[in-house]
């Protein structure tokens, strides 16, 4: 598989997880996991986990039940691509690579490298910040539908619960 530059300078879910905005903006409905990890071509056990950091961050919740799945919870021209990419967690251990030993001068590096990193990020959030979902959506001639009145009804019924 081709390593993708998304992949090399954003966190590892972040592509994902706007694959799957996209498509649940698109369909304006509630789609279950399974129809979601088709479309996107990732496994369903991953996909959950993204999902779960998404709702954590109220940009997308779960309906229980026969007719159950995810839903998005904001409209794609108010949902930044920053919102995406701060909903996401850090790397797990298993993504990092192997630990380096490189004596005194090696740590003194690592720092370093690690508050040029900081920065970076700080700069990607900012940049990502100017641009929302629907902007991507529209650059791709994908059409948005957002949610749905049903949802958005849900999703208050959801919160008196």
């Amino acid at each position: 598989m081709k390593l993708n530059r998304i992949d090399q300078i954003a966190k590892p879910r972040f592509r994902i997880a706007v694959h799957v905005l996209v498509w649940l903006a698109q369909s304006g409905g509630v789609l279950s996991s399974a129809a979601i990890a088709a479309q996107v071509k990732t496994h369903a056990t991953f996909l959950r986990r993204v999902m779960a950091q998404l709702i954590r961050a109220g940009i997308v919740e779960a309906k229980e039940g026969r007719d159950g799945g995810y839903y998005m919870t904001r409209c794609p021209k108010e949902l930044t691509l920053a919102d995406i990419y701060r909903a996401l967690p850090e790397e797990r251990e298993e993504d990092r690579q192997e630990e380096l030993d490189c004596g005194e001068v090696g740590v003194q590096l690592d720092r370093h490298l690690e508050a040029l990193m900081n920065q970076a990020e700080q700069q990607l959030i900012r940049f990502l910040g100017q641009y929302t979902l629907a902007d991507v959506m529209d650059s791709i001639g994908i059409g948005q539908i957002g949610p749905s009145e049903e949802l958005l009804e849900i999703k208050q019924e959801n919160r008196l619960l």
